[in-house]
């Protein structure tokens, strides 16, 4: 004679299986498949220079209300450096400002890695300058304090107006 089960506990078998397995499903996905991965998007491809990159979708982002020194003015190799070290490899933030795109179809951004405010970074070291369009723009205020700052510290490109 085959040993018996409690009573009815085979009806229940398939719904404990089922639950089980859903159980396992979740888990594998949640804490294996990919960790890391981020959308193309938010993750920076290359640095083009010291206030644009290039995102893995092929998006290429021109960060909002500043200047930074073009190839063959001092000061561009440190601020383009400085902007790689951030952002280079790195999923970002981007947020949007009054304006959406430029002459030549790049998006303008504010940029974030984590809480670090990318464009702010530049101002403060003094390896970009405010290039600010409307006053309205939500950090234009930010930006011009922290560009006067630098500026009276003599860091960066406002080292040669001290000289």
């Amino acid at each position: 004679m085959a040993p018996s089960s409690p009573s009815g506990s085979r009806r229940y078998l398939p719904v404990i299986v089922a639950i089980i397995a859903v159980i396992a499903i979740g888990y594998f996905v949640g804490h294996h498949a990919s960790p890391g991965r981020v959308p193309a998007g938010t993750l920076v491809a290359s640095v083009i220079d010291g206030d644009t990159i290039r995102m893995a979708d092929g998006s290429r982002v021109r960060y909002l209300c500043i200047d930074t020194p073009e190839r063959g003015e001092p000061y561009y190799e440190e601020a383009t450096e400085f902007n790689r070290e951030l952002v280079a490899g790195r999923a970002v933030k981007l947020e949007r400002g009054l304006r959406d795109v430029d002459q030549y179809g790049r998006l303008l951004r504010y940029v974030y890695v984590g809480d670090v405010f990318v464009n702010a970074e530049l101002v403060s070291a003094g390896l970009a300058r405010t290039l600010i369009f409307d006053d309205n723009e939500i950090h234009a205020a930010l930006l011009r304090r922290l560009e006067a700052e630098a500026r009276v510290a003599g860091r960066g490109i406002w080292a040669m107006e001290q000289s």
